[in-house]
């Protein structure tokens, strides 16, 4: 699967003839103006960072036989915009453009009491690539690669490398980490990269813009 990263969350995953393009938010908003050849939009919540209507309005536009594919809540407020949405929650799959993807978890990770409180699916892509999205909730099925969140007002870094430890991917890339500056994301990393190798887990680092082979 190659795996091209426009930044924070939003990526564009091409692989079993299918493309996808994940979380379009805020903070990528000007990248996927111009994406082209995307078969399937992939939301995990309703948070800003991974849920901006503009930009999926923007894809569609450009794309317009692509499929929206998130949970029950997204669905909810899509409908508000007119924008189809093929629901997978929970323990729930479809195989859209060919493509298996199959929901794992129910709620965003606490921030404090109720902030930000909502639902969030995670994804298994394929049966290889697993898109978390702001939850550690592991799928308890096998994992070939893991978007790896690494920052956030919801998380701290032992809870990321614990995590990865328990998914136990062949390899891990990083996600959510669109609010760490470029001086700090080499630091951080490096302690993954060192915490997660005596696990047989190879962490790879990936910048925006950048593309990788996985």
């Amino acid at each position: 699967m190659n795996i091209k990263k426009l930044g924070h969350c939003c990526l564009v995953l091409s692989g079993g003839g299918a493309t996808i393009l994940t979380d379009p938010g805020f903070y990528t908003a000007e990248e996927v103006k111009s994406v082209q050849g995307i078969d399937i939009i992939l939301i995990t919540h309703e948070h800003g960072d991974h849920y901006h209507v503009e930009s999926i309005q923007a894809v569609l536009a450009q794309n317009p036989h692509a499929v929206v594919v998130s949970n029950g809540a997204v669905a909810k407020l899509l409908a508000e915009k007119q924008i189809p949405c093929t629901v997978v929650g929970d323990r729930q799959s479809a195989t859209v453009a060919g493509m298996l993807i199959e929901g794992f978890g129910k709620d965003h990770a606490v921030i404090y009491g109720a902030i930000g409180q909502c639902e969030n699916t995670g994804y298994l892509v394929g049966g290889t690539l697993y898109f978390p999205g702001d939850a550690f909730h592991a799928p308890g099925r096998p994992v070939d690669v893991l978007a790896l969140p690494t920052a956030g007002p919801w998380m701290k870094i032992s809870e990321a490398i614990d995590f990865a430890k328990a998914v136990k991917p062949r390899m891990a890339f990083p996600v959510h980490d669109g609010m760490i500056v470029p001086s700090t994301g080499g630091f951080v990393a490096t302690i993954l990269q060192n915490s997660l190798k005596a696990d047989g887990i190879a962490f790879s680092p990936l910048g925006a813009g950048e593309s990788r082979e996985f």
